[in-house]
């Protein structure tokens, strides 16, 4: 067991970790926050995103020990005092949800895409969700929703 420090959703973090274990494994297994599901386990799928530094990273590749000392967002810290963000009202509103299984990650790679373009274009969406699979076939109704996201954050002026 190794002592993992890191910052999560905003807090400070200390804990005694397997270090042999993956990222997602700690979050979901050790820390409770199971919103990155474990699809493929293998980095394809993008299931697992989270946030690491403010990039999107397949957390079920990413070694514990890698994230020490990090900042690390996850679904569950993407609301703010239980009211939703705005991207997630976006992806309700436009029926993006669907099952659920692999919402948290584009939700989390949209937050990405987002900080970086105001207004996406739709080959810019298309682009950095490529590593989401869905296995409801969903993209359309996650492009829609990603612009609507746009619209939303730049209505209510905030930051994402």
């Amino acid at each position: 067991m190794q002592n993992f420090a890191c910052t999560i959703n905003g807090k400070p973090v200390h804990i005694e970790v397997d270090p042999s274990k993956s990222l997602l494994d700690v979050l979901r297994k050790d820390l409770h926050l199971t919103g990155a599901k474990k699809g493929c386990g293998e980095g394809e799928c993008g299931a697992c995103t989270v946030l690491l530094d403010g990039l999107p990273v397949n957390s079920c590749i990413i070694p514990v020990m890698t994230a020490n000392g990090r900042e690390i967002l996850t679904i569950e810290g993407l609301a703010d005092n239980g009211e939703l963000h705005p991207i997630q009202e976006a992806f309700i509103e436009a029926g993006a949800v669907q099952c659920g299984f692999c919402t948290p990650g584009v939700i989390l790679s949209a937050k990405y895409l987002l900080d970086k373009y105001e207004n996406p274009t739709k080959q810019e969406i298309m682009e950095e969700l490529s590593g989401h699979l869905c296995r409801c076939t969903g993209y359309l109704q996650f492009y829609d929703a990603v612009h609507l996201a746009a619209q939303k954050i730049r209505h209510k002026g905030i930051k994402t």
